[in-house]
């Protein structure tokens, strides 16, 4: 395997017509780095990764591979490795055929390249299905082939555009361990792009959240999830409840009158923000007649079982409405039941403005 490199991105802009794709992109990607773009649909997630390609070329901005400025550079001259969304393998040939497609066209010799072939095939366990036709494989073999494909002539970049979105919940599961040992083996450069923030945060080394053509948060996977910069990156990484609150030193209101809570927040904050708590950090238990801090009396509107936990919908009469996530094993409150919602003040997530 060739030398895996560094990625930069400097300014990079990509506009059609009024519509601003992409605005001042900046990142850099660290040799051996797994980069997700994560995003809603329609942020530029995969612009950007296109442009990495080559396939487009920016308004303004360069990209630069270990110092070396391609922006310039055709894509077929950057020797990188895409995986597609769908699969896009040839139909009239085999497992082998596919794979070693870039080598012959390479010229890389028959021995070597039937060499290559072996050891990609081995790397994605599909040994067994070499002389196989695409339609004669499930859709997690077709994007095995798929990856094996864009790792066999050794590129230097990986890229990735939503490879998994194809594929049923347990494809997709098998096919993202499989991708993270592969690129894990391989110590190779890659982006990512995925709209699943599970996805991002099981696989990824760094995240860069997108909106609207701008890259709003960088961070591991953890820093992302317990440290969110804005109330959209809160609520993009799966922080179900939001609460409006005006704080006040290391003690905060909850807008509408629902309570207090005692929360953990720099001394001497003051003025409204959000906290944000997950579902499974709210403690459910019957109503304690002392009540007691950062409590919250709660009536259970809606409870669905989730096969590892139970999903409690609750409303309190301040108007707040709570989502919360139980042990399957602990007692069912059943629809219309009073219960005590309490939520921890360490586990809460304090972000500036109002959701």
């Amino acid at each position: 395997m060739t030398a895996t490199p560094r990625l930069d991105l400097q300014g990079i802009a990509k506009s059609w017509g009024r519509l601003a794709a992409l605005r001042d992109i900046d990142l850099a990607v660290a040799p051996g780095t797994f980069v997700s773009l994560l995003g809603p649909s329609g942020c530029g997630k995969t612009t950007l990764l296109r442009l990495i390609t080559g396939y487009l070329a920016p308004d303004s901005g360069r990209l630069l591979v270990d110092g070396r400025d391609i922006t310039e550079v055709p894509t077929h001259r950057r020797n990188m490795g895409m995986v597609f969304q769908s699969f896009a393998l040839f139909p009239h040939l085999s497992v082998t055929d596919n794979i070693g497609f870039a080598l012959e066209v390479r010229g890389v010799p028959a021995a070597e390249r039937a060499r290559r072939i072996a050891e990609a095939l081995a790397m994605v366990h599909l040994d067994a299905y070499r002389d196989a036709y695409p339609r004669h494989l499930s859709g997690g073999q077709q994007q095995r082939v798929g990856l094996a494909r864009a790792i066999v002539y050794r590129p230097t970049i990986l890229l990735l555009d939503e490879p998994l979105s194809n594929l049923d919940a347990s494809l997709r599961e098998e096919m993202r361990l499989e991708i993270s040992e592969v690129t894990r083996r391989l110590g190779i450069t890659s982006i990512y792009v995925t709209h699943d923030q599970r996805e991002a945060l099981a696989l990824s080394d760094v995240i860069a959240l997108m909106d609207r053509g701008r890259i709003v948060q960088v961070g591991t996977p953890e820093d992302i999830y317990r440290h969110p910069a804005s109330i959209f990156v809160a609520t993009f990484v799966g922080y179900a409840n939001a609460l409006p609150v005006t704080l006040a030193g290391d003690a905060a209101t909850i807008d509408g009158g629902a309570g207090r809570l005692r929360i953990e927040a720099p001394h001497g904050t003051s003025g409204t923000a959000t906290a944000f708590v997950h579902a499974g950090d709210i403690v459910l238990s019957a109503v304690a007649a002392d009540g007691g801090p950062n409590r919250l009396e709660c009536r259970v509107a809606e409870i669905a079982f989730m096969g590892d936990h139970i999903e409690y919908v609750l409303n309190h009469a301040g108007g707040i409405r709570l989502k919360a996530h139980a042990p399957i094993d602990n007692a069912v409150f059943a629809r219309g039941t009073t219960v005590s919602a309490f939520i921890p003040g360490a586990k809460l997530v304090l972000v500036p403005g109002t959701a």
